[in-house]
């Protein structure tokens, strides 16, 4: 094949169409727990988390629910994945060995929020929100009912074994936040003859590229634990979550309906809230309770 730019032009074309049926074929389960939310800036600040307004009766005049200023700031990063195409190749026409590379550019691209959305989740241990404490921690800070005390809840069983999560994610925000400036969504070339990378290397590059980060949502709506998953520890995050209250100690209504489990806890979540019977007899009160879902990244 003579490479001149008519030829790459075409060669382009088809790697890209190859790259798009790779990132279309792909189906990213990172939108269940987070909440997409566009960037045009460096950075998008969630000051606004730090307090959730509440209706009140109204009585005079309205009252202002002024929202909380917590200094919560995700920044954009920026990521890339390049590959190369030698020209001999593209000489020689032996361009098939490609197309594999190009569909798996393309479904790396697409499943890459879920390579920072789930491990987020798993961070949320030993990671801070928005209101400086450890996503998952025993000491959340809350506004007492009478508008003065400070208490805390918990939204974590604490631990040392794999780590399983209950999330509410019925809301608008959800757990976390998926930020993104730039998606990793189209195939960029430097393929002319002239480029420096096929003077020097005998190369033509394509990659893509993007700017997006993951950080995290409202913490009230995910309960993570590390203690040995079974009916007893399931049901104490049920009873957590269902009965936290936020500041002035109104109730929240979290109803989780979502079980987050690894690949080792799969067999065990599907026993809690997947089968109808218990193995002595009688019905399981957990039975459908929760959708599991199993997450390879976690």
């Amino acid at each position: 094949m003579l490479i001149n730019s008519t030829t790459l032009r075409s060669l382009y074309t088809g790697f890209s169409t190859v790259f798009q049926a790779g990132f279309t074929g792909v189906a990213p389960t990172y939108a269940r727990v987070a909440t997409v939310v566009p960037s045009t800036t460096r950075s998008n600040e969630y000051g606004w988390m730090g307090e959730i307004p509440r209706v009140r009766e109204w009585l005079g005049d309205r009252v202002v629910q002024n929202l909380g200023t917590s200094d919560y700031t995700i920044k954009n990063r920026k990521f890339e994945l390049t590959v190369g195409v030698k020209a001999d190749d593209i000489e020689d026409d032996n361009l098939g060995i490609y197309t594999p590379m190009f569909s798996e550019l393309g479904r790396a691209a697409a499943s890459f929020p879920d390579e920072l959305v789930w491990p987020a989740l798993a961070a949320g241990f030993t990671t801070k929100c928005y209101d400086g404490q450890y996503f998952f921690d025993t000491d959340h800070p809350v506004i007492g009912a009478d508008g003065v005390t400070i208490g805390s809840v918990s939204n974590s069983g604490g631990g040392a074994g794999a780590p399983w999560f209950l999330l509410d994610i019925s809301r608008a925000l959800k757990p976390l936040i998926w930020q993104t400036r730039k998606p990793l969504s189209n195939l960029v070339r430097l393929d002319r003859d002239t480029d420096a990378n096929m003077f020097f290397e005998g190369k033509a590059v394509y990659g893509v590229d993007g700017r997006c980060n993951v950080g995290y949502g409202l913490w009230q709506l995910a309960y993570g634990s590390k203690q040995t998953l079974d009916a007893a520890a399931y049901e104490a995050a049920r009873v957590a979550m269902t009965s936290m209250k936020g500041d002035h100690g109104r109730p929240l209504g979290i109803l989780p309906k979502l079980l987050v489990v690894g690949p080792t806890l799969e067999g065990a979540a599907l026993d809690i809230v997947g089968t109808k019977t218990l193995p002595a007899g009688g019905d399981n009160k957990w039975y459908g309770t929760a959708e599991v879902l199993v997450c390879p990244w976690l």
